[in-house]
């Protein structure tokens, strides 16, 4: 049987060059930029109502060396807000240092696909409720789900259930999946992959993340079972509101 969960709403702040942006399907090349520094973007979020923020630092994600330090703490002390963030993180001293910098949880990318047994180790060393792992995946060319990484530029060998049933016996709790296929479209979550994974892994908590429009996809992605969802270009547009995504938390 499942854990009982509470489902949390995410409002996404994409970060490169210190702009707000969205990027089309993870192509760096198809960037949409926003309206306000970051940190003015999360007090607007926390005022309407958000308790969570996911916080990515696109520049790190492709080169490595989070960048966000500092953001992230203005972000902490002018809302209160709990920040899970990444991007870059290559190492236990990135890790160590975004949670001092005031993350509530670190997202590691490409190296939990590379390198599962160093994260492992971390999850160990800081506790499963301080990592999220994100794994971003795509359809391949054979149907299977594949996993792009470094920014979205490579391709992992193993593919996504397989990469996530490495982590069976880590202690794991956080999953953040990102269809690259939706992602920045507007065109809704894929229910299938999500309703796959939290059938699969059902002692995980899911993030469901990409594409996300309206209130009725964030009702849709409780159902399946993800434990939250991530909401970044429908917020941004006005599409919808911070308030009517965060009443479906305590339903």
């Amino acid at each position: 049987m499942s854990p009982t969960r509470q489902f949390t709403v995410y409002p996404a702040i994409d970060v490169r060059g210190g702009a707000v942006v969205r990027l089309l399907k993870g192509d760096y090349d198809q960037e949409t930029r926003y309206p306000g520094d970051p940190v003015e973007v999360a007090v607007q979020y926390a005022r309407s109502g958000a308790r969570w923020l996911h916080l990515v630092d696109l520049d790190a994600a492709r080169a490595g060396g989070y960048t966000l330090a500092e953001t992230l703490g203005q972000i902490v002390d002018r809302t209160g807000l709990m920040v899970q963030t990444g991007g870059g993180v290559r190492s236990e001293d990135d890790v160590k240092a975004i949670l001092d910098a005031g993350a509530t949880r670190v997202v590691v990318g490409s190296l939990a696909v590379r390198e599962p047994e160093t994260v492992m180790g971390w999850i160990e060393k800081f506790g499963p409720e301080q990592i999220t792992v994100a794994l971003d995946t795509r359809t391949g060319e054979d149907g299977t789900w594949v996993l792009p990484t470094a920014g979205w530029t490579s391709v992992a060998q193993e593919d996504l259930i397989t990469a996530l049933h490495r982590y069976d016996d880590s202690g794991l709790r956080h999953v953040l999946c990102t269809d690259i296929g939706r992602d920045g479209t507007l065109a809704g979550p894929n229910f299938h992959l999500y309703t796959m994974l939290t059938r699969s892994a059902p002692q995980l908590q899911v993030q469901a993340s990409g594409g996300a429009r309206d209130v009725d996809d964030v009702r849709a992605a409780r159902k399946t079972g993800c434990s939250g969802i991530i909401l970044g270009k429908a917020v941004l547009e006005g599409r919808l509101s911070i308030e009517d995504a965060v009443a479906e938390e305590g339903l």
